[in-house]
């Protein structure tokens, strides 16, 4: 009876220690894709979806600032989708709608992540991402999911309505209307605070018949305006990434290389014709100017005539 005791007890432990062994990968997995830690806290959040912008995907533009009590520079952790293939822009401004300076980042593939992390100089950094949509049927859909990876004072939810597109409806619900210079239309809505590991999932859902990108149908209105003018003025467009003024080229560089080539290339020419004129000219042949026999070089008389030659 005893013996039998002990195997079961056994058998129990055996067991206990296998169910370990095979949750632990799952167990670290779940750790390594849970919310990051350390991240600042931000003043406000704004998440961007352009549907069908400017190619068959959803543009995702994040832009957060950092609250005003974060040291700087600010250290910032976020996780993209893994269908998004990774950020196509990290950048941060000085202000708010300043223009923005790319900023350098690291990334690694976590799961259903892209993890980036970034430390931010300024208080507002930009970043920007794709993510595939269905467009072989007219009924489609998008969603993204934000994680909740910094807790945020403001989150605002800004969609952007496809050109051409119908019946267009958006999960959380946004009550608030704009249309821009351009005559495309947004739905924002402020959702308050939120704090890390909430996480917000965001849906749009429309009707749309073939696969020509927002910015395609934009162009014969936009060549009559200023390029930046393609959303309303509260929801600023997407402004170039440059590069970091310590790492770009400077504006002077390229005028004065070709400065330089020009004046090389006209300091050669003039040698040219410099030395061409400083050549020898050549001796013309002698004639007699009575009998027009041909004279050697030296001939005082024609040997020809007796003629004097000039």
């Amino acid at each position: 009876m005893r013996l039998e005791m002990t195997q079961h007890l056994a058998a129990a432990r055996f067991c206990t220690l296998a169910l370990a062994l095979l949750l632990l990968p799952a167990l670290a997995l779940a750790q390594a894709g849970g919310a990051p830690k350390g991240n600042p806290r931000l003043a406000s959040l704004n998440i961007e979806i352009w549907p069908e912008y400017d190619r068959p995907s959803a543009l995702v533009i994040l832009r957060g600032a950092i609250a005003e009590g974060v040291k700087l520079p600010a250290a910032v952790t976020l996780r993209l989708p893994a269908a998004s293939g990774g950020p196509g822009a990290v950048a941060y401004s000085t202000t708010a709608d300043g223009n923005l300076l790319t900023l350098k980042h690291e990334r690694a593939s976590v799961g259903e992540y892209i993890t980036v992390k970034f430390e931010t100089p300024e208080r507002f950094f930009h970043v920007e991402f794709y993510e595939p949509i269905a467009t072989t049927v007219p009924a489609r859909s998008f969603r993204y999911v934000w994680p909740g990876d910094l807790p945020v004072e403001h989150v605002t939810v800004i969609i952007q309505e496809p050109a051409s597109a119908s019946e267009i409806s958006v999960e959380p619900k946004l009550d608030g209307t704009s249309t821009g210079q351009d005559g495309l239309h947004y739905r924002v809505a402020d959702l308050g605070a939120f704090e890390a590991g909430k996480s917000l999932p965001i849906t749009v859902r429309y009707t749309k018949v073939g696969v020509r990108p927002t910015a395609e149908n934009l162009k014969p209105k936009t060549s009559e305006m200023p390029a930046a003018a393609t959303a309303p003025p509260s929801i600023p467009a997407p402004a170039p990434v440059a590069a970091a003024a310590s790492g770009g080229m400077p504006d002077w560089v390229l005028p004065t290389a070709l400065l330089g080539i020009l004046g090389l290339l006209g300091a050669v020419f003039i040698l040219w014709l410099w030395r061409r004129e400083s050549r020898p000219a050549k001796p013309s042949a002698l004639v007699c100017g009575k009998c027009g026999a041909a004279q050697a070089p030296g001939n005082r008389f024609c040997g020809n005539c007796g003629a004097k030659v000039a």
